[in-house]
């Protein structure tokens, strides 16, 4: 062990302490520190270092939108259609990533979020009307994903839901409000890794992979009421309204952290560089999405359809028909992915609605900033979800408020992605930083698309 030595010291005056030389210590080397350097310091600097804490708000996005409505949405797939929705996964993948791209583009160029985006090109009724459904879909489908949190923590622990739920709105309060937005959203990334645990699942159970790639690669469906519901569901939970305002909002609050960082309007030199990210991160975040929304499809049509369970009503009947089709691991591990990614989609929830009414309004809003300098920005967050602890003590089972939620959102993102669209390729909005025409053009596209599956499910109706 090297040490620092004063020749001036005397050798019976000599420190019983030895100093490790900064120059020389390794993490090989057992750190001796007189000041008594924690482990949590250590474990929390090598955290830093992990490549996983250098993504950006894409991967969050992308993890928030398999919340337990999306898991609700897929499994209910799985089990009511087998294999013939493998389909919409790789059809709503790109439509998701561009749309995501053009929100996360819009809040960088811009250095604006898009309900502030929103508020200075449209009239005030369009704003309005956004920032009211969403705040109405936000507050409903955070009730159901913390009634479906608080049944998959009774499944694992026995601790009654109830209970639960308390436990978690409180945490995720305290969470959102106390710990700095670079922390929180540090914490956020690490529990994206939750999603891991639906691919886990298919290592338990049979997989007729044949007949899986035949069906992805070629739709299979009847066209009648109960599929056009379903599609519209699967593609209205996976391109999720509150997901285009988190993300501009996102790119706003990290560009806020880099201090001298300005929007690309002002600073046009570092367009390059960002959009460069803005693409490999949101791609990238959605695709991991996606991939986990598949696995959430496959293992439920593997296990729960071919055992003629073809309706899941609660979240505790999902995990727990696993256990005797898949084994305790695969029960364990659907009930664990309910709860991880609960833990970041009730907070993208609360925060998107919250982004948007500040921006409309006018108040401070942002993560970073402490509670009593943006006391409307966290109340908003404080509002909408205690009012969904209220409202998931109702009769309602979760999970099929989960999957109807999922319906209605599929219905309002039409006309707000329009606005998306918009605002990516308006130049006095963009300056010369307008989305490319690609990505404008599977935009439009997917905007056709959706609203064609909603008009469909309703005259199918």
């Amino acid at each position: 062990m090297p040490f620092r030595w004063d020749p001036n010291t005397r050798v019976d005056q000599a420190p019983l302490k030895p100093v490790i030389r900064k120059d020389v210590a390794s993490e090989s080397t057992p750190a001796v520190d007189p000041g008594g350097t924690s482990l949590y310091k250590t474990l929390w600097h090598r955290l830093k270092q992990h490549p996983l804490a250098h993504v950006g708000p894409g991967l969050i996005t992308g993890v928030a939108d398999d919340d337990p409505s999306g898991i609700a949405t897929y499994s209910q797939a799985g089990a009511q259609f087998g294999l013939n929705m493998l389909w919409t996964m790789p059809l709503a993948f790109p439509m998701m990533a561009a749309i995501q791209s053009m929100c996360a583009r819009i809040g960088r160029v811009t250095g604006k979020g898009l309900a502030a985006n929103i508020k200075t090109t449209f009239p005030p009724y369009v704003l309005k009307a956004v920032v009211v459904l969403l705040l109405i879909a936000n507050t409903l489908n955070i009730a159901a994903d913390i009634a479906a949190m608080g049944e998959a923590a009774e499944l694992v622990t026995t601790v009654d839901r109830h209970v639960m739920t308390v436990g978690f709105v409180v945490g995720m309060l305290a969470l959102q409000i106390i710990v700095p937005y670079h922390r929180y959203v540090f914490y956020l990334k690490w529990l994206t890794l939750s999603l891991l645990a639906y691919a886990a699942v298919l290592f338990t159970v049979h997989v007729p992979w044949k007949e899986v790639i035949w069906h992805t690669l070629w739709p299979h469906f009847v066209p009648n009421t109960d599929t056009a519901t379903m599609a519209v569901a699967i593609f209205g939970t996976t391109i999720s309204p509150y997901l285009f305002f988190w993300q501009a909002s996102e790119e706003v609050e990290d560009m806020r952290l880099k201090g001298e960082a300005r929007p690309l309007t002002q600073d046009p030199g570092a367009a390059a560089s960002e959009l460069t990210r803005i693409k490999w991160d949101t791609w990238n975040g959605m695709f991991y999405s996606d991939i986990a929304a598949y696995f959430i499809i496959l293992a439920t049509a593997v296990t729960l359809h071919v055992a003629g369970i073809t309706d899941i009503t609660t979240a505790a009947q999902a995990a727990s028909a696993l256990r005797p089709l898949a084994g305790d691991l695969a029960y364990l591990l659907f009930a664990l992915g309910i709860l991880g990614v609960g833990l970041i989609g009730v907070p993208v929830l609360a925060g998107s609605a919250s982004y948007a009414l500040c921006e409309a309004m006018g108040w401070q809003w942002g993560l970073e900033r402490k509670a009593k300098d943006a006391r409307g920005f966290y109340g908003v967050i404080a509002v909408s979800v205690l009012a969904a602890l209220v409202i998931q003590y109702s009769s309602i089972p979760p999970m099929k408020a989960l999957f109807w939620s999922a319906v209605i959102n599929g219905v309002v993102a039409v006309p707000l992605m329009v606005v998306v669209i918009l605002l990516a390729s308006r130049k006095s909005v963009m300056g010369t930083f307008t989305a490319p025409r690609l990505i404008i053009r599977i935009g439009w596209i997917s905007t056709v698309f959706m609203g064609v599956a909603a008009i469909w499910m309703l005259i199918a109706s």
